[in-house]
Parts: C-alpha cells; sequence; structure tokens
C-alpha cells in the first residue's frame, strides 16, 4: 500500500493507470531527459510506471506519483529508490529522486516533494549508513541546487561513472548525501 502525504502545494500519492499518459509525455520531452542517454518511448514510460507502482510493494518505499493539489494534474514523481546497480563507495544505498515536467520547473515543487519524502525515509524506512543520497550529472545544475536546498552536502569523494551508461557523455555523477543527524538538527527544514 503506497502511503499518500500532503505537502502545502502536492499530493504525492499511488500511482493510476490514468497517469500513464501524462507520464510518457514528460519522458518524451527533450529536455526532461537532457541530463539521461535518451527519452523514453511510451512502453518503456509504461513500464517504468509498472516497476514504480511495484517497488511499494516490495519495499515498503518507493516513488510517489506527484499531483498539484490546484490543479490535480500529475506533475511527475519524486520518492525513495534503490539503484539496481552497485557502485563501490555508493551502494547499497536509498536514494531520493525526482522528475517533473518542464512546466512546473522553477517553482519550488521538486524541493517541497523531495522535503516529504526524506521525512518518510528517516521516519520509514531502515537506511543503510543512516543516510538518504541524491545523484545526477555532473552538468545538472538544477537538480543539484534541489539537492543543496533541501539540506544536502556534496561528496566529492563519491563521485562515479554511472554503470548503465558506458560511452555517454553525461556518464560522470556527482553525489549529495544527508544523514538522519543532519536532517534531526533541522538542517533540511
Amino acid at each position: 500500500m503506497t502511503p499518500v502525504i500532503r505537502t502545502e502545494r502536492l499530493l504525492l500519492r499511488e500511482w493510476r493507470e490514468a497517469d500513464k499518459l501524462p507520464y510518457s509525455l514528460l519522458n518524451g520531452d527533450a529536455e526532461v531527459m537532457r541530463h539521461f542517454p535518451s527519452t523514453l518511448s511510451r512502453v518503456q514510460s509504461d513500464e517504468m510506471v509498472d516497476r514504480m507502482a511495484a517497488g511499494w510493494e516490495q519495499r515498503g518505499f518507493g516513488l510517489w506519483a506527484a499531483e498539484r493539489i490546484d490543479t490535480h494534474l500529475l506533475i511527475g514523481f519524486v520518492g525513495l529508490s534503490v539503484p539496481g546497480y552497485e557502485v563501490e563507495g555508493v551502494t547499497p544505498c536509498v536514494e531520493v529522486g525526482w522528475r517533473l515536467a518542464k512546466q512546473h520547473w522553477g517553482q519550488g515543487f521538486a524541493p517541497e516533494a523531495a522535503r516529504a519524502a526524506l521525512a518518510y525515509g528517516f521516519e520509514h524506512v531502515d537506511l543503510p549508513d543512516d543516510e538518504i543520497v541524491s545523484f545526477t550529472t555532473t552538468k545538472n545544475l538544477n537538480s543539484q541546487r534541489v539537492m543543496q536546498k533541501v539540506g544536502m552536502r556534496l561528496d566529492p569523494s563519491r563521485e562515479f561513472d554511472h554503470p548503465l551508461t558506458p560511452g555517454w557523455h553525461g556518464q560522470r555523477h556527482v553525489l549529495y548525501c544527508i544523514d538522519r543527524a543532519a536532517w534531526r538538527a533541522g538542517v533540511a527544514r
């Protein structure tokens, strides 16, 4: 069962069949997917929705569908995941992540939702090393700013080449992290 979390402007909720079309549109947007090797087809996007929904059943945490309260529009996802690959010094880990349609960028939705996901993680998830991480390509400065806004700190010693994208120009990734003590101290609030 996917818990529902309400923030000031967002509803973080379970995935629905009706979410697949709007989610595929954002995954097909070259600007949204600029820091990924490629856009996703409708089939790939639908399969991702199914995996995100199943993640809650498998682990008891996962990636929520993010819906604006005022318009009831799906704007993307936010939540917690476990990478399906290994990177020395990085995995095992729990990652906070997000992907929003570009018309919702720059309005503070990503940090608002990420804070809620972090709170859920620190209150309800058994975390390796008592921390939550986030990573992105070295050139994705917008996501790095979100990480900073929610109180995460850059750990240069854990920069890595993404193992699923060999030879891709965006393969190099930076890692930000926050531990439970920093969260409790109010760094991210």
